[in-house]
């Protein structure tokens, strides 16, 4: 019945998943597809009731879940909102996904929030003031959160730690999990100038559960995290990179804008499993 807890499902999380949008829930409820997991906008869905609360219920029988999310401002110094966090902990409680993640970034000031995942500078006293918020927010859950690798489009000059460094050691430190987005690593690396294969070889690879593939959109003079195209050549050469390390991470396949057809997400969610499928050959003849 509606509202009431679902069993959780007995396989876990594995292969490439989907992130669930609205326009294609229908289809999807219809159709069930072959697809072995869907990524939620959590923060889309905090308030009781309604169908499409309904249909996530209904969905939530047949499909394992994740939850992303955009409002924990972990990286923020406004008090943390536990009112957000409750809510959050309670759909948890209804839907049951297998991981719960967020952003190394902030997102209000002042008690004001913006529509935009902002960077913070990478120093030891940001490193301990995440942590500590992390920490925080992991206790009022009760489980670990993963925390994704952001695009960014500007750096601090005060900074003193490269990013792929901070983030190892935020993951140590606050004793959390770690979703590692590929396409935010290529987006950054192009547009500050690095080389990503550096990042992605830092990367506690033992605390990734997630991995996200999206597309971005070029600007002028620089690469925009859109999710609004399909994922580059690129960004799959470093997936497959990725895949030297850890290639039974589930990965995700996401699009927030200029939504395509839902069999266009399942094509590139089989472009991903292609690979997937052709590191394992390829570990299974370095062994032979």
């Amino acid at each position: 019945m509606p509202g009431s807890k679902i069993s959780k499902m007995d396989r876990p999380i594995t292969g490439t998943g989907i992130g669930l949008r609205h326009c294609h829930i229908q289809d999807i409820l219809s159709g069930k597809p072959d697809v072995p997991w869907f990524e939620v906008l959590a923060d889309n869905h905090l308030e009781a009731g309604g169908p499409v609360k309904r249909a996530l219920e209904t969905l939530r029988q047949d499909y394992a879940f994740s939850f992303h999310c955009v409002g924990m401002s972990l990286g923020g110094t406004d008090p943390l909102d536990v009112a957000y966090l409750k809510k959050l902990a309670r759909l948890i409680q209804s839907l049951e996904p297998e991981l719960v993640s967020d952003h190394l970034s902030f997102s209000s000031v002042n008690g004001r929030h913006y529509h935009e995942l902002l960077p913070l500078p990478y120093t030891e006293e940001s490193l301990h003031h995440i942590c500590n918020r992390i920490q925080q927010v992991q206790d009022v859950l009760g489980r670990r959160i993963l925390v994704e690798n952001p695009s960014s489009y500007l750096s601090y000059q005060h900074s003193t730690i490269d990013e792929w460094e901070f983030i190892a050691a935020m993951a140590e430190q606050a004793d959390c999990d770690l979703l590692l987005d590929v396409n935010n690593v290529y987006v950054s690396a192009c547009n500050h100038k690095f080389d990503a294969r550096i990042y992605l070889d830092a990367i506690p690879y033992q605390r990734v559960k997630e991995i996200h593939l999206a597309g971005f959109e070029e600007r002028d003079g620089y690469l925009l995290d859109a999710h609004n195209n399909p994922v580059t050549d690129d960004v799959w050469q470093l997936f497959m990179h990725v895949m030297e390390y850890a290639v039974h991470i589930p990965a995700l396949i996401e699009w927030d804008n200029n939504i395509p057809a839902f069999s266009v997400l399942q094509e590139q969610a089989q472009q991903a499993e292609d690979i997937r499928a052709c590191m394992q050959d390829k570990r299974k003849l370095e062994r032979a």
